[in-house]
């Protein structure tokens, strides 16, 4: 039996004309003016890619320091010792430890929204990659989160950068910011995101890559970009 949907997302949805695909610019504006329910709705850009995420030579992995942040508490835990922890409590980090840590995540501790590790602490981290992996929050050289510099790291997450990787449909999904922001600030952090993936095209990856974007908002539909003017880049 399918699901029926509310009065709000109806009437958010009546305001979508069929068929078109929106400029950047009037997608956010359409968002904006969509009925918001009782809380301010994360704003999310999904990118459907023309890569197969069987291969390993076209995963799609990134990172990207959004202008404005993405409007969240963002909540970091550090993996390190000596001055190194000291350096992430310093910057703010949530919670810093190492094997005393490592044990709690293993225990079923997932309370955050990213990691970091020292190089020296990736020997031990990689015991709970089936914990952290399949949430997006194994540290990794590639996005800045594996790194002796963890108050740099941790400054950085606190400000705004969002990791993404392929998921194994060959999609991308990044939060962006928040419904309440300027438009002007959400359009500027959805183009440093469209521009980073458009960037992080694999070289074995043919055809199109950027197949499609949907810009949304929580419990709100989606609003479909044209991809023709951000894809040359890709």
């Amino acid at each position: 039996m399918a699901k029926t949907r509310s009065k709000r997302y109806q009437k958010a949805a009546s305001l979508l004309e069929e068929g078109k695909a929106y400029s950047l610019a009037d997608a956010i504006s359409t968002v904006k003016q969509f009925p918001a329910p009782q809380f301010n709705p994360t704003v999310t850009l999904s990118f459907r890619l023309g890569v197969d995420p069987r291969k390993s030579d076209q995963m799609v992995r990134g990172s990207v320091a959004l202008p404005h942040g993405t409007g969240k508490d963002v909540r970091v835990i550090v993996f390190a010792q000596g001055a190194a922890a000291e350096e992430a409590k310093k910057a703010g980090a949530t919670e810093v430890g190492y094997e005393d840590l490592i044990e709690k995540v293993k225990a079923g501790y997932t309370d955050f929204d990213a990691a970091i590790a020292t190089p020296d602490a990736m020997a031990e981290v990689r015991k709970i990659a089936r914990v952290l992996g399949p949430r997006g929050l194994m540290p990794n050289p590639k996005t800045g989160t594996v790194t002796d510099d963890t108050a740099k790291a941790v400054q950085a997450v606190m400000a705004g950068r969002v990791d993404y990787k392929l998921d194994k449909n060959g999609n991308i999904a990044a939060a962006i910011g928040k419904a309440d922001f300027e438009a002007e600030k959400l359009q500027e952090n959805a183009q440093a995101m469209l521009d980073s993936v458009a960037r992080s095209k694999p070289a074995s990856a043919k055809g199109n890559f950027i197949q499609s974007v949907t810009l949304t908002a929580s419990m709100l539909p989606g609003v479909p970009l044209d991809s023709s003017s951000y894809t040359t880049t890709a």
